[in-house]
């Protein structure tokens, strides 16, 4: 086996990190992924992981692996691992040349299992910088919310700046309005109400963003998903971005223009700790 002697594959069940170069998610990109989180053994959020994933399937028209199949083997992968990073991506299959796809073929599925990556606990506390990316994201809705495996437009946009001083770039379409980040959602504040992109043309759907949509929704504070624009950014009191496995980190600066992170933001990250302790506790064994 190749790789990181720390990250173990499976494929379609079996101990290996090999893949037919006629599947389709290697020559197409076609199919999808889901990043997780883990803690003392236990994915995070596996319920919603599962929606997205079965949703996002039925949307490519890919047969979704059984969710007790894959928690087997992601169980399997998981053992003696207390934190760690898990990835599923599911392809449509191996076989066959051109788009067009036969009917025949058998999903392929990838569950495999890297080592957590700890961040300075300072992204969370003081936040961290960014900036405006270049690359815009196409419009597309029969795409758009899904996590499928074409992400060029993320590679080629992370590839524009090296300054490790600034960890995250934002994102906006075609028309100039703000989407989400390179590897994360995106959020301003104004006014005390939380606002978040509107990801009907293109973007991902995240899973913290939808953890976060929630329980603003459950402890009664505003929220709005709405198209957004720099001069949103702009006036915004404060910004943070989200994702599954660094939770929330503050924005304290984009360009020239500062932030402060303030009470929502620290609010909602005290939240999202309850939260996340109350799934490992429905789960867990």
């Amino acid at each position: 086996m190749t790789g990181d002697a720390a990250s173990i594959s499976l494929v379609n069940g079996r101990e290996i990190d090999l893949l037919s170069v006629y599947d389709r998610g290697l020559l197409y990109g076609d199919g999808l992924f889901e990043t997780i989180a883990v803690r003392k053994a236990q994915p995070c959020f596996w319920d919603r992981h599962m929606a997205r994933l079965t949703a996002g399937a039925g949307r490519l028209g890919i047969t979704s692996p059984e969710t007790g199949l894959l928690l087997a083997e992601v169980r399997r992968l998981l053992k003696n691992r207390d934190q760690a990073v898990l990835k599923i991506i599911i392809t449509r299959g191996a076989g066959g040349r051109g788009y067009q796809a036969s009917e025949s073929l058998q999903p392929t599925r990838i569950v495999q299992v890297f080592p957590w990556r700890d961040y300075p606990e300072r992204y969370a506390t003081d936040g961290i910088r960014a900036r405006i990316c270049n690359l815009r994201l196409g419009n597309n809705p029969a795409l758009a919310g899904i996590k499928h495996l074409n992400r060029l437009e993320q590679v080629l946009a992370r590839q524009e700046w090296n300054d490790p001083g600034i960890l995250e770039g934002l994102m906006m379409d075609a028309g100039g309005y703000l989407v989400e980040g390179t590897m994360s959602n995106l959020f301003l504040v104004r006014d005390r109400t939380l606002i978040t992109p509107d990801l009907s043309g293109c973007g991902v759907a995240g899973i913290m963003r939808g953890i976060i949509l929630d329980l603003a929704s459950q402890r009664n504070i505003a929220s709005s998903i709405r198209m957004c624009s720099l001069d949103d950014l702009k006036e915004a009191d404060e910004v943070f971005i989200t994702n599954s496995l660094i939770g929330i980190w503050p924005v304290r600066q984009i360009e020239d223009w500062q932030y402060q992170p303030n009470n929502l933001s620290k609010k909602l990250l005290d939240m999202v700790h309850n939260a996340t302790d109350h799934d490992f506790e429905e789960h867990a064994g």
